[in-house]
């Protein structure tokens, strides 16, 4: 079969996962960065990097945003909203940041395919997303794509999305956003 027909699959599945993103999730999300002082953004592998395409558009929009582990992240507060972003909502090391922000006074809100993880009940916020995990024998959930693949473009597609509600509600648009891009490339 040609690329094309691979492509054309692919955006079917992302077309059909948009039904099983809840608007109430999505708003109890965007509420949360609303009111935050600071967002910070923690995945692994693949889905930390739609993590970090996340920070980098809120911090085009003004917000205070920071990728954990980065040598150039803040303290987090109670001010604060930690946002993980995890298929399994398993993986030990989001575990524990999750736990120390709760420990800091921190909310924390996950982006996850199990809201029944261990990351899951320590969030304050949870939006369920639609994928299969790594190990896809054990999903219920079919897709065509490798691994973890639908959730973490999913989760690109959704976090843009976010986005683009927060532009809305806060009245900004691409150019406003603009002043804020790297120059020095």
């Amino acid at each position: 079969m040609e690329t094309s027909y691979y492509l054309s699959k692919v955006l079917e599945e992302l077309n059909q996962s948009v039904q099983y993103i809840t608007d109430a999730d999505a708003e109890n999300l965007v509420g949360a960065i609303r009111s935050s002082k600071k967002v910070f953004v923690a995945g692994a592998g693949r889905s930390g990097f739609m993590g970090k395409s996340f920070a980098m558009r809120m911090m085009h929009m003004g917000i205070d945003s920071y990728v954990v582990g980065e040598t150039v992240t803040a303290n987090i507060t109670e001010d604060d909203l930690l946002i993980i972003a995890s298929g399994s909502g398993e993986t030990k090391s989001l575990i524990t940041m999750a736990e120390k922000a709760k420990g800091y006074g921190a909310k924390v809100a996950v982006v996850t395919i199990n809201p029944e993880s261990t990351i899951g009940k320590l969030a304050e916020i949870v939006v369920k997303m639609p994928g299969s995990p790594k190990d896809q024998e054990t999903s219920k959930y079919q897709t065509i794509q490798p691994m973890a693949s639908l959730f973490e473009q999913t989760l690109l597609l959704f976090f843009d999305s976010v986005i683009l509600r927060y532009m809305d509600l806060e009245g900004l648009n691409s150019s406003s956003m603009f002043s804020r891009h790297a120059n020095l490339e």
